[in-house]
């Protein structure tokens, strides 16, 4: 049902993981980086699902997506954030960010790697760009427009931000303009906006390869990036998945060279 795997070497964690996932529930994956807060691969915690022969958790499993899924072999594996990422073919959160030396969106598909990270410098939100907002999007809801109501909300205090408009300020941030490898956008996941962004807040970006997915008789790749907002005090203020197609060819630059 359950098994723990002491190794040091990422890779080959992940060999052994996927080796023994269709007879082990759950794996417990342990480095010098995640050693000391282990907690054993059988304790109960709440945030896991198990999987497995026993298929522990329930009727839940039968729920919506779960009632197809609760047909197919799961195991759960816990570990460090980099040996998630080895393991799964997914950068987790914690995992390392990679400088790869060019914007992520100049790197065709085949060469882009998990946590291939773009920081963003900073920009400060003012009254201004919330009414030109407001205007624009006809969305003029009391808390971004009135600082008097707004003050009233117990959530707020005062006048705040869009978040839509917090989307589309990072959009500007990090988004390389030239024709290049990235051929479109196609939605957002999991988009959450956690704290709000007030007059005079300064907001940045983190844009990192999250998982890729081939589609070779197309050309071209399903890219998902981490995306998290933060502001001035290093608080995230939004986090979400920017999915994008990106060309498995490399595209020469305007300039032709």
């Amino acid at each position: 049902m359950a098994a723990s795997v002491f190794c040091a070497d990422d890779s080959l964690a992940s060999q052994i993981v996927l080796g023994l996932a269709p007879y082990h529930g759950r794996i417990l994956v342990v480095n010098r980086t995640c050693a000391k807060e282990s907690t054993g691969h059988g304790s109960p915690l709440a945030p896991l699902i198990h999987g497995g022969p026993g298929r522990a958790g329930g009727g839940e499993e039968m729920g919506g997506i779960r009632g197809i899924l609760h047909y197919m072999q799961r195991t759960a594996v816990q570990g460090s954030p980099d040996t998630i990422t080895a393991t799964s073919g997914r950068w987790a959160r914690g995992s390392r960010l990679r400088e790869p030396g060019r914007h992520p969106f100049r790197i065709p598909f085949n060469d882009l790697e998990l946590g291939d990270t773009l920081k963003s410098t900073d920009r400060e939100v003012t009254i201004a760009d919330i009414e030109q907002f407001a205007a624009l999007s006809g969305d003029t809801f009391y808390a971004h427009m009135s600082e008097t109501d707004a003050a009233r909300n117990p959530l707020f205090g005062g006048r705040v931000a869009h978040g839509y408009f917090l989307i589309s300020a990072a959009a500007g941030l990090f988004v390389d303009p030239d024709y290049g490898p990235v051929l479109g956008n196609y939605g957002i996941d999991e988009l959450r906006f956690v704290k709000p962004v007030k007059p005079g807040d300064r907001i940045k970006v983190r844009l990192t390869c999250a998982s890729k997915s081939l589609r070779a008789d197309k050309g071209w790749g399903e890219v998902a990036w981490d995306t998290e907002i933060t502001n001035q005090n290093q608080e995230t203020v939004a986090s979400y998945n920017v999915l994008t197609l990106v060309s498995i060819y490399a595209v020469p630059d305007s300039k032709g060279s």
